[in-house]
This record gives C-alpha cells, sequence and structure tokens, in this order.
C-alpha cells in the first residue's frame, strides 16, 4: 500500500501531462539558457528532473555530459527516447517521482529542472530530494515561472477554476526569488538568479488559449471539469484567460518571462 497521501494527485498529472509534447518546440529554446547557467560540462553527472520530452537532458548530453533524465509521464519519456535517438546522444531515462528520486546520495555533479520539479506537491519534499543527490560543492539549477508574470497569472487562474487538494502548494510560487531562498536553506551557498524570456508564437490570443487546453495539464483539467459540469463557468474561464494573454501578445508572438536559479551545496564536511 503507497504512503504518498498525494499519490491520486500525481496520477493526475501524469495523464495531464501526457500530451505536452508539442510544446518542445517552444521550451527547446529555453533549454540552452538552463543548461549555461548550470555551468554544465563534459563529463559531469547531469539529472534533469521533470524532464518532460527531454529539451534540456539532451541539451546536455550534446556537451558530453552524462545524463540521466527522470519524469512522471511515461508518454513524455517516450518522446524523449526519440529525441535522444535523432539527436544522436545517450540518455539514461528514467520514469519516476521527483519527491522519490531513485538514486544514491551525492550521485550527480548538477541537478537541474526546466518547468519540471515546480509541479511537485511538496517543494519542500522536492528540494530536499534534489539536494540530497547532488554531491558537496555541486550545481542546483532551475527554470520557473514567476507568479505575477504571464505564466505564473495563468497557472493562477487555472487554480481558481480547478482547485488542487489541500497542502499542494501553487507552482508559480517557485518564480519567486525570496521563496526560493528561502526553500534552499543554509544547504546551499552562492545563490544566483537571473532572468530571460521565451517568445511563443501563435496567431492570436484564442489560438494560443487553445494550444494549452491541448497541451498543458492542469489546463486540460480545467476544461475536461467544466465542460461536463458547467459550461458557462467555462466560458468565463476562456476569457479570462485569453484577456491575460492579450496583455502579453504583440505580432503574433506571446512573451513568457521565466526566472534561472543557480546554487551551489555546500560542503558540511568542509
Amino acid at each position: 500500500m503507497s504512503t504518498d497521501p498525494f499519490e491520486s494527485f500525481k496520477a493526475t498529472q501524469k495523464a495531464g501531462w501526457a500530451y505536452f509534447a508539442p510544446l518542445e518546440a517552444l521550451t527547446s529554446t529555453v533549454a540552452p539558457h538552463v543548461v549555461k547557467h548550470a555551468r554544465v560540462h563534459a563529463e559531469q553527472r547531469v539529472l534533469d528532473v521533470g524532464c518532460g520530452t527531454g529539451v534540456v537532458a539532451v541539451t546536455a548530453a550534446r556537451l558530453g555530459a552524462r545524463v540521466t533524465g527522470l519524469d512522471l509521464t511515461p508518454a513524455l519519456l517516450e518522446r524523449a527516447r526519440e529525441n535522444a535517438r535523432i539527436a544522436g546522444v545517450e540518455v539514461d531515462w528514467r520514469e519516476g517521482d521527483a519527491e522519490f528520486l531513485p538514486f544514491q546520495d551525492a550521485a550527480f555533479d548538477v541537478v537541474l529542472s526546466q518547468f519540471g520539479h515546480m509541479f511537485a506537491p511538496r517543494p519542500e519534499v522536492a528540494i530536499a530530494e534534489m539536494l540530497r543527490v547532488l554531491k558537496p560543492g555541486g550545481t542546483i539549477a532551475f527554470a520557473t515561472w514567476p507568479p505575477e508574470l504571464f505564466t505564473g497569472r495563468m497557472f493562477t487562474i487555472t487554480g481558481r477554476y480547478a482547485p488542487a487538494p489541500p497542502g499542494v502548494a501553487p507552482p508559480p510560487q517557485w518564480g519567486d526569488p525570496r521563496i526560493v531562498s528561502e526553500r534552499l536553506g543554509s544547504a546551499v551557498k552562492d545563490v544566483v538568479f537571473d532572468r530571460a524570456t521565451m517568445l511563443s508564437p501563435a496567431l492570436s490570443p484564442q489560438h494560443f488559449r487553445a494550444m494549452f487546453e491541448r497541451t498543458a495539464g492542469p489546463v486540460i483539467k480545467v476544461v475536461e471539469l467544466l465542460s461536463t459540469t458547467d459550461p458557462g463557468k467555462l466560458a468565463a474561464f476562456r476569457a479570462e484567460c485569453d484577456a491575460l494573454v492579450l496583455e502579453y501578445f504583440r505580432e503574433n508572438t506571446v512573451r513568457q518571462d521565466y526566472l534561472l536559479t543557480r546554487a551551489t551545496k555546500i560542503d558540511t564536511a568542509l
């Protein structure tokens, strides 16, 4: 019998994110920024947590790093394997949970995540696991969505229409440097933050929202729920999303700014 209190929630996440693959056309452009921010280089052992279709893992492997990619969703790992095959790189793909990493202590030189670990329901558990498998002196790095900017606000809207279970932390909290610093705590030093932008092509705000409805797990959940229970509320949700997209829509692109974080794990033996 499972002792994970969020087992049902994670099963819903696994099913919802199975449709994410088309978004790799956008997230592929972020991957080199994450890898560069993490200072990945050849021969390092690198873990990509919440690897999705493998855009960060493959990018790091192309530099000669020895990469492991872990994700909760088998359909995304299948796509990741194909991406690695096409790129001609070797990556060790694992199905697994960010809150229960199936690796030994201090197994990796770099642990990173691109918009992945932020969806683990318990931030304190996920970050403890990421730091556990990181070597002393190693680098932890990730990209996340700030709560006050487009994608963070989109997830906030989604959460109002389909609230998460009690105890699940809102993913956009990982985009607040103050909260990130608190969560990393005294286990790290030399915390560095940076900002970057992903420009997503879209023919209209409605096109962009429709794409999210087909690919983004939490949005898929809202649409499925309200389609059968409250069509009027679904129309209100869509109108609110369209209005938000319009704020960031210029010349057939949607601006999505993200936060980059990097820190060094303290060697407590020193």
